[in-house]
């Protein structure tokens, strides 16, 4: 079960005015599931987007950049579920073009304003025939209110729907946000299998849009982790439609930081539900990293704690052997060679508000009671003060559990 990750019901996703959804049930693996998503937006809409740095990336994925290369002037996305559209060759990529032109056919656009993506089993290819059959079907019944449905129309070994959403007043004006995610295992930065979506009706120029959709990815869904696995298919797209009348030009606009401020902590929302809902996971971290001299070595040091597999399990069994966090953080400079001259006398980790180690050990005042107390929680924070420089950060991750490998070894059966 995820890890304190709340049901969503469907009164609480605000429509965003200019995006409808469809979904269908094609059958592209598995009978009677949603496996197929249809997002329209108005015309004029504005779309930028982040995507895995994997070099095996999926078909989608390359028409993706090359439709956004061309413009940000979006009209639709398709997602398919059971089957990435990875590692499928020229092939692949025809079936993803193929695909770009069905939608458009269907929505009367330009198959370069559709972006299409997948997610599922790598090398095979997609079963066209019930892709293009399903299409049709999710066309039909696009609706604003559709949110919900669309959000387990994209999940593959997600046990839990994510989604976010909320509301800002500007003046007479109310601008909506609402986002989806999907994500459980293969999730490690650059990006994060993750796909998210994040829809808003604020309009804004290209230039800011593209930007703080860099800026926001990189701050949470490429601050999660919960196997250390890099996917071929992740994808973060950001979409303004610019029909709440609400419009912002550049970040000194009145009441743009108040909106950065919320879009971004619906995308670490969003980002957070895959972690909480990781493969087998039953607890949810966060590595607290303080006192860094840049971001890469906040997360360097976050993410070697975060993935090794011996603190993972320790946190699993609830076990305090804390020596395993040390001995991350002290390898953490193979992934920034800044940290190569890591004092470790000058380092403090922190269990909860357990000190468990300074001057270079044991805490004086560390009893493993107090730190099998914080173990024996189902979500813990890990914090740690490099004493080094002035940024600090955050990365989220979960346990390791007989259950990862269980759905893993099953995961094509």
């Amino acid at each position: 079960m995820p890890v304190n990750l709340p049901a969503i019901e469907s009164l609480t996703l605000h429509p965003v005015k200019g995006v409808r959804l469809g979904w269908a049930e094609a059958g592209i693996k598995k009978a009677n599931r949603k496996d197929i998503v249809v997002m329209e937006l108005a015309a004029g809409s504005q779309v930028a987007g982040i995507f895995t740095l994997n070099r095996f990336c999926a078909a989608p994925v390359t028409i993706c950049r090359q439709h956004l290369a061309a413009t940000s002037n979006m009209r639709a996305l398709v997602i398919n579920t059971g089957n990435a559209n990875a590692g499928t060759g020229e092939q692949g990529m025809q079936d993803a073009i193929r695909t770009c032109h069905a939608v458009a056919e269907l929505l009367e656009i330009d198959a370069e304003q559709v972006l299409p993506f997948s997610t599922g089993v790598i090398l095979e290819h997609l079963p066209m025939d019930k892709l293009l059959a399903g299409l049709p079907q999710a066309v039909k019944q696009l609706d604003e209110a559709n949110w919900l449905a669309a959000a387990y129309g994209i999940m593959t070994t997600d046990t839990a729907a994510k989604a976010y959403s909320t509301q800002l007043k500007f003046d007479s004006q109310t601008v909506n946000i609402t986002g989806i995610s999907k994500g459980s295992g293969m999730i490690h930065p650059n990006m994060a299998t993750m796909l998210s979506y994040l829809a808003t009706d604020a309009e804004l120029s290209t230039e800011l849009l593209n930007e703080i959709t860099k800026e926001i990815g990189d701050r949470s869904f490429n601050c999660i982790s919960v196997d250390g696995d890099t996917s071929t298919n992740d994808s973060f797209i950001i979409m303004a439609t610019g029909q709440s009348g609400v419009r912002f030009e550049s970040r000194s606009d009145a009441g743009f930081e108040r909106f950065y401020q919320t879009l971004l902590t619906a995308a670490q929302v969003l980002a957070q539900a895959i972690v909480r809902d990781g493969e087998g996971a039953s607890k949810f971290i966060e590595v607290s990293v303080h006192g860094a001299k840049s971001l890469a070595e906040a997360k360097a040091v976050g993410f070697a704690i975060s993935k090794s597999p011996l603190v993972k399990t320790a946190f699993f069994a609830s076990d305090p052997n804390l020596g395993r966090i040390l001995a991350a953080i002290g390898y953490a400079g193979r992934e920034c060679s800044s940290l190569d001259d890591l004092q470790t006398e000058a380092i403090k980790l922190y269990l909860g508000d357990v000190l468990v180690s300074e001057n270079g050990g044991r805490a004086v005042s560390y009893q493993e009671a107090d730190g099998q107390a914080v173990m024996d929680q189902d979500e813990i924070k890990i914090r740690v003060e490099l004493n080094r420089g002035q940024v600090q950060t955050s990365v989220w991750s979960c346990d390791l559990s007989y259950e990862y490998v269980r759905i893993n070894a099953d995961y094509r059966t």
